[in-house]
């Protein structure tokens, strides 16, 4: 990495941080912390809540995800507009009415202690592995590129955060995550306008794009019913409707971000401005992932990605040069057969385009082939060694192909995202710590400076136990998949406890509480079966599983329950 690229790198990460923890020296009490005054305008709260949930992940693995997969991760996002209209309408009244720090409060007021404690308990779960995933992601890049060891890079990554999540509290993380945004889309659109630069002349953007559908990369939408799918209109108009229900309706790192709003208007036209550009962004992203796997196709690809695994004792044994020799041929052949059939669009030869569309769908088999041969010779050498190189896909192109300079912003773009998301996480792991926890049960009356103390304290060490989640994260196989897996195994069963708080009113708090643990114990019991491989479902579907299961069982629970019908614990 060039010194021009470090200044850029560095220089970008060290102004966020600075420019967070200057802006916002004055908050000295714990409303100013954790709800940054409720003086966020809609723009602000847009463009936070925007970053929140776009980490390091979406900028470093969605891309390799489309490179690998195409386009059908789109889904996942269908049903989030319809899910920030419901909570704009719904949602949103009920929190300001109540002058809550926290969703967990309502909880407590709705039912009882034990149901408001076992809400922000599991998001203090899910919400904390996710945090180390987000970490973990620029960790992979830091190790990877400039050779520093991957334990230093979480570290350093984390103690970044850390610092300017501390110092300042909510309202440091949205005013940074304006700029953090601007960087980060910035980045992205530079980078796919190079990547359409690089493409042959010869090839044009429009049988590029040909190319790619031809070879099953614009697979956007998948009517299918089929449920061991992952990825379909259905799952995502569904369990995706659900899952973002319960992200931006009931996980505390959204919902903190439009509390700080100064009104109900100003926060909702904040998740309305999510609605209307979100999916868009998404697919953006994706489809540049799509561009660099065009690109691949007339610029030799490594034939593998993750090139830290490739010790000498792999990549010098015969089988690995002999597959090395049959990924050169195989690209070659692929480049010609490719090139040959951007001339037949050109000239609208349909025999020709469909004699080399099924030359150019054949080799693109053989190139997963022979992908997935390294992968068991890895293996063979290494039974440890995590295969799955996805996430080092745009990466690699990033540090081959771009400019000097530009290289420092992508990277930067990378990082921004990773703090504005992370610290996002941290400060409401905090808060839902200090306000559900602490100050509820430990110290009910302290004053406002003890309790922001305790806030940053606790922001603190949640960093530190998010620090410790990464080097988990280590064992993931696709980052984008692993925190939205991780996310769907909880944010059913939260959501189906909030449903029935806002419009179940005849259910009790001990109904509630138990069918909430029945249908985690269910839903985490499907999982496990799944990673097993013992039944097949694609993890979309745990969210209205858990949903569904929880409001069921609650109600089936009350409705035998043989306390009194005026009890509502």
């Amino acid at each position: 990495m060039s010194s021009i690229d470090l200044i850029v790198l560095f220089g970008t990460l060290g102004f966020i941080v600075l420019y967070g923890a200057w802006k916002t020296r004055g908050s000295k009490n714990i409303e100013g912390y954790l709800l940054g005054d409720n003086s966020m305008k809609w723009g602000t709260i847009g463009l936070s809540v925007m970053a929140t949930q776009a980490s390091a992940i979406t900028f470093l693995s969605t891309p390799g995800q489309a490179y690998e997969d195409g386009l059908r991760f789109v889904q996942n996002y269908f049903g989030l507009p319809i899910a920030l209209i419901i909570i704009s309408a719904v949602f949103i009244p009920i929190y300001y009415k109540l002058k809550v720090y926290t969703a967990y409060e309502y909880l407590e007021s709705r039912f009882d202690l034990k149901t408001r404690m076992l809400g922000a308990f599991l998001f203090l779960l899910q919400r904390g592995l996710a945090a180390g995933i987000t970490i973990y992601a620029p960790a992979i890049i830091l190790s990877t590129i400039i050779g520093w060891d991957l334990s230093f890079t979480i570290l350093l990554v984390g103690i970044l955060v850390i610092i300017y999540t501390v110092s300042g509290g909510t309202k440091a993380v949205s005013l940074t995550q304006k700029y953090q945004m601007t960087i980060i889309m910035l980045g992205m659109f530079i980078a796919f306008f190079l990547i359409i630069s690089y493409i042959p002349e010869q090839v044009s953007f429009m049988n590029s794009v040909k190319i790619a559908g031809k070879l099953g990369k614009l697979n956007a939408i998948d009517f299918s019913i089929d449920f061991s799918e992952r990825y379909t209109f259905w799952s995502g108009i569904t369990g995706g409707l659900i899952l973002a229900m319960s992200y931006f309706g009931t996980d505390q790192s959204q919902v903190q971000r439009y509390l700080a709003g100064k009104s109900i208007t100003e926060s909702r036209m904040g998740l309305m401005f999510n609605a209307v550009l979100k999916v868009p962004m998404q697919f953006f992203i994706l489809f540049v992932g799509v561009m660099v796997f065009v690109f691949y196709q007339f610029i030799q690809p490594p034939l593998y990605f993750k090139q830290v695994v490739l010790e000498d004792k792999i990549i010098n044994t015969a089988e690995y040069q002999s597959l090395q020799e049959k990924h050169d041929n195989n690209f070659s052949d692929k480049k010609e057969t490719l090139l040959d059939l951007s001339k037949a669009y050109n000239t609208n030869d349909q025999i020709a385009v469909e004699k080399l569309t099924e030359r150019a769908v054949a080799l693109n088999e053989e190139s997963k082939s022979l992908k997935n041969e390294v992968k068991d010779l890895i293996t063979s050498i290494d039974p440890e060694a995590e295969t799955k190189d996805s996430d080092y896909v745009f990466i690699t192109f990033i540090m081959n192909y771009l400019p000097k300079g530009i290289i420092g912003l992508l990277i930067a773009v990378i990082f921004s995202a990773a703090m504005s998301s992370t610290a996002s996480e941290l400060n409401a792991l905090a808060s839902t710590t200090v306000i559900d926890f602490y100050k509820r049960l430990v110290r009910p009356k302290g004053s406002d400076q003890h309790y922001l103390i305790i806030s940053k304290i606790t922001t603190a060490i949640w960093g530190l136990i998010a620090i410790m989640f990464a080097f988990i994260a280590r064992q993931s196989e696709n980052l984008i998949e692993a925190v939205n897996i991780v996310g769907s195994i909880f944010y059913g069963t939260i959501l189906g406890i909030f449903l029935v708080a806002f419009f179940i009113k005849s259910i009790r708090g001990t109904s509630i509480f138990i069918g909430a643990l029945i249908a985690e114990i269910f839903v985490i019991g499907l999982h496990i079966l799944t990673t097993f491989e013992i039944v097949e479902i694609g993890y979309l579907w745990y969210n209205a599983i858990g949903c569904v299961l929880t409001i069921l069982m609650s109600w089936i629970i009350d409705k035998f329950s043989l306390r009194p019908a005026g009890s509502g614990k």
